[in-house]
């Protein structure tokens, strides 16, 4: 039996889905202005672009991102496909890049691999004020090293990136939460302390007592902020070789004069994260002062075995939450490259004009001059107004005369002067113009 057709939407319903919004206008070259910074300076460090589907099979992320987490049990997206096949929307970027690290056998390239990426994500959680449903993240990764000075590396990049954007007032918080050889014994310490104080933990954390006693540390829940203050810290059941790392960290980022403050309770929502996990913040001022976070990451050096990978593959990442940075104040809405303020405005005028108009242009667009024009308007007058509206200094006038001449007229638009110049000579012409 066929679906019935619906009735036709009422204006009031064609809206995007809850949590989910148009990019257009300024917003939309703010965003793009800020992803070819952040690629500018990856670059630099010598990252390489990585693009990944949106789309990935399920189990990348019920297994790599694991359960008890927020994003499994609660905000993922999932669908299945006609075939069969169960997919997610990408809640995050860095199980599909190990997934790609994988697949195109990266291993066997010279390590480290560095890979940068950004697009949007999708978690389905309650829209508040710079958080939504499908947000933007910028992403930079080192896979196949467990070095210290990748850490480092990954952590200097974001933070460079911020500070080109406009923010200030930026610290790290950081931790450690050790690897698979000292943090089994802190687990279970932290288990006994959740176990001795039961009663004071909601219903969801117990659950998590279950299944992943970390997670608890990363719960939104009040009284269990509360009760995780005096939680046993995993800084001190670190084994000599995570203790090592950790404290090389710490040196690098002194040494480039990064501010940081040890959070023990700092444990990231994903359990993939192994010894490092940071959280850039910024600091802000007034009545109400707070720290927002604008950025995070950490190691997760079993992530790919956690995957399909035959052996482990040491890997430290960030990623930075563009939405909340394009948002701020402080933002310098930085503009994109392919946004070119207009020096000429192309003013057509008769039908022998408009009919030319094109090939004009397209000789403007090949000397790289960008212009801004009307072509669906015909009289003179609003083409005019238009270009006085936009403050753009020179107007090119091609009327019927014109397009029999073979030539256009130059208006300087600041004192109404103007000469008439031939299509051969147009380009050397405005070379000419301040």
């Amino acid at each position: 039996m066929k679906n019935k057709i619906s009735k036709n939407l009422k204006i009031e319903d064609v809206t995007s889905p809850k949590g989910m919004r148009d990019l257009m206008n300024e917003e939309y070259y703010a965003f793009q202005g800020f992803f070819e910074k952040a690629q500018e300076i990856a670059v630099y460090y010598g990252f390489k672009p990585l693009e990944t589907p949106i789309l990935e099979h399920e189990e990348i992320f019920t297994t790599g991102i694991g359960q008890g987490t927020d994003i499994v049990e609660k905000e993922m997206y999932n669908l299945k496909t006609k075939g069969g096949d169960n997919l997610a929307l990408r809640p995050e970027h860095t199980a599909p890049l190990v997934r790609a690290y994988i697949e195109h056998g990266m291993q066997s390239m010279p390590q480290p691999v560095m890979l940068y990426q950004y697009g949007p994500s999708f978690r389905h959680e309650k829209p508040q004020r710079g958080r939504y449903r499908q947000f933007w993240q910028f992403d930079s990764d080192v896979l196949g090293s467990e070095k210290s000075i990748m850490d480092a590396l990954v952590i200097k990049t974001c933070m460079t990136i911020l500070e080109e954007a406009g923010a200030t007032n930026l610290s790290i918080d950081i931790n450690s939460i050790g690897d698979k050889e000292c943090r089994n014994a802190y687990t279970k310490e932290l288990t006994n302390y959740y176990k001795k104080n039961l009663s004071q933990l909601p219903s969801v954390d117990r659950e998590r007592l279950k299944i992943n006693p970390l997670r608890i540390l990363d719960s939104k829940e009040e009284k269990t902020k509360e009760l995780n203050i005096n939680a046993p810290d995993s800084i001190s059941f670190l084994c000599p070789s995570c203790k090592k790392h950790f404290k090389e960290v710490l040196e690098y980022l002194e040494e480039m004069g990064i501010q940081y403050n040890i959070n023990k309770n700092l444990v990231r929502g994903l359990s993939y994260y192994t010894r490092t996990v940071f959280e850039v913040l910024e600091e802000t001022t007034g009545e109400n002062s707070s720290a927002i976070a604008l950025a995070g990451g950490g190691r997760y050096d079993y992530l790919a075995r956690q995957i399909g990978s035959k052996k482990d593959v040491p890997a430290v990442g960030m990623s930075i939450g563009v939405d909340r940075i394009v948002a701020s104040p402080w933002y310098k809405k930085l503009a994109p490259r392919i946004l070119k303020k207009p020096k000429i405005y192309f003013i057509q005028l008769g039908t022998e004009a408009k009919l030319k108009s094109l090939n004009i242009i397209e000789i403007l667009r090949k000397a790289h001059i960008p212009i801004a024009q009307s072509l669906s308007k015909d009289s003179l007058s609003s083409q005019l107004a238009i270009a006085e509206k936009l403050a753009v200094p020179y107007a090119l006038i091609f009327g019927v005369k014109e397009a029999l001449d073979n030539s256009v007229i130059v208006r300087d638009m600041s004192n109404r002067s103007q000469n008439t110049v031939k299509l051969t000579e147009l380009l050397e012409y405005l070379k000419e113009l301040k």
